[in-house]
């Protein structure tokens, strides 16, 4: 038979998830978009509390945020700028931007203690990784999960090094071990099949490929426990090879070019699933996606 297709081949999961655990999701829109249909099928999961996060610094400092759970105050509000008066912070999307710094922050801190919550009793962390690409503001020196429309002379851009990308992410799987009230967490970590083409395919490129080895750098330094039968950390799944490789045809992408077409999205959580999900399970998801489907489709 003619082959039109490279299959990606997943390795065996070693962190798998199941309708039993509770789900947190971190990173960019591609977390957004699985996150979405992961609770749409029935999955204790919530995504994405302080909104889209692209690079592995500001993932971190989200988790170190949920951790501590200390409020947002006044002077971390920030009006975005190019002629936009709502008020947000460098730590947030803009899709939490408010009219004013009252309701940004009731915004943000009510969203914070309820994600503070889920996120100490989760035990399966998601974290997909947009970009190694950041921006620092220069007066304050945090490295920005948005730049809030600002202008450019504001920040300082700079790419992680592979060695950076590992070390963020020893860091946050780290944070909260020790901690009483925080339960032991496994990690799956994926890269986004997004394409970040203002720095060019080559730039894109690069950006990528530094996720990728970094994240491969901390999974081969992850200690195993044999004492928990035995229990990793994290594993990876390869949402952004399944697309370059198997899906490679611009028909997968939506008109942007860029992002994955929602046929796309759809095949990776299939795949997703088929391959975290435990056989035992399977009969539930379907029964799950049977019910949505019919939910969908209902006229009110």
């Amino acid at each position: 038979m003619l082959k039109l297709q490279t299959p990606v081949t997943d390795n065996p999961c070693k962190v798998g998830i199941s309708y039993k655990d509770k789900i947190m999701m971190l990173g960019s829109c591609f977390t957004d978009s699985i996150g979405k249909q992961l609770d749409d099928l029935g999955f204790d999961v919530m995504v994405n509390p302080f909104g889209t996060l692209y690079n592995p610094v500001s993932i971190l400092n989200s988790v170190k945020r949920l951790i501590s759970g200390e409020d947002f105050h006044e002077d971390e509000c920030v009006q975005i700028g190019a002629g936009d008066e709502r008020w947000c912070s460098f730590s947030h999307h803009t899709s939490y931007a408010c009219s004013s710094r009252e309701a940004f922050l009731t915004l943000a801190n009510s969203r914070l203690q309820s994600a503070r919550e889920h996120f100490m009793r989760c035990n399966k962390v998601i974290i997909t990784l947009g970009t190694s690409w950041c921006f620092r503001h220069i007066h304050s020196g945090m490295t920005v999960s948005n730049c809030l429309k600002h202008l450019p002379s504001e920040f300082a851009r700079y790419r992680l090094s592979v060695s950076e990308v590992s070390e963020a992410l020893r860091l946050m799987t780290g944070l909260g071990n020790g901690l009483v009230e925080c339960a032991p967490k496994q990690f799956i970590f994926t890269v986004s099949p997004i394409r970040h083409f203002k720095d060019g395919a080559h730039g894109n490129q690069i950006s990528k490929s530094t996720l990728l080895l970094g994240i491969e750098e901390f999974l081969e330094g992850c200690p195993v426990d044999l004492s928990m039968d035995p229990f990793y950390p994290a594993d990876y799944f390869p949402a952004y090879e399944i697309v370059m490789d198997e899906l490679r045809d611009y028909r997968f992408y939506s008109e942007d070019m860029c992002h994955p077409s929602d046929q796309t999205v759809n095949y990776i959580r299939e795949r997703f699933l088929n391959w975290a999900l435990p056989a035992s399970e399977h009969e539930m998801l379907q029964e799950n996606i049977r019910r949505h489907k019919h939910n969908s489709h209902r006229i009110i």
